[in-house]
């Protein structure tokens, strides 16, 4: 990762309590000594999922359910960029699932491996 890059990474424990498509959920951010953000809608980095509604909606209900099988009710590690939020009021994070006896999941990779999204710049 480039230092100019790290310099703009902000991390965070964080409980994912709802899943609503392949690219958004709403999670309970641990900031620190005990000050809990709740119900903070994230927008996963990078990536775009197929839409719940529309001609894609079968392969956006297949994403939605693929994330909800990594995240959902789990505690996870967030990765907010630039601590900002996109046009829609979403924080853009990159989340990690830890595993017992393996590295790190990215989960944003895993989704576009799998074949439920693509990677996107915004």
């Amino acid at each position: 990762m480039p230092a100019t890059l790290a310099l703009q990474l902000f991390h965070y424990r964080a409980h994912v309590t709802a899943v609503y498509d392949g690219d958004t959920c709403t999670a309970d951010i641990d900031l620190g000594l005990g000050v809990w953000l709740r119900g903070e809608k994230l927008r996963l980095n990078r990536i775009n999922a197929p839409e719940l509604r529309g001609a894609d909606d079968a392969k956006g209900k297949a994403a939605r359910d693929y994330l909800k099988s990594l995240i959902d009710g789990k505690d996870v590690l967030l990765q907010t960029i630039k601590d900002r939020r996109e046009k829609y009021g979403r924080y853009l994070a990159e989340i990690w699932l830890e595993q017992k006896d393996a590295p790190p999941l990215n989960v944003n990779d895993a989704l576009v491996t799998a074949g439920h999204a693509r990677h996107q710049t915004y």
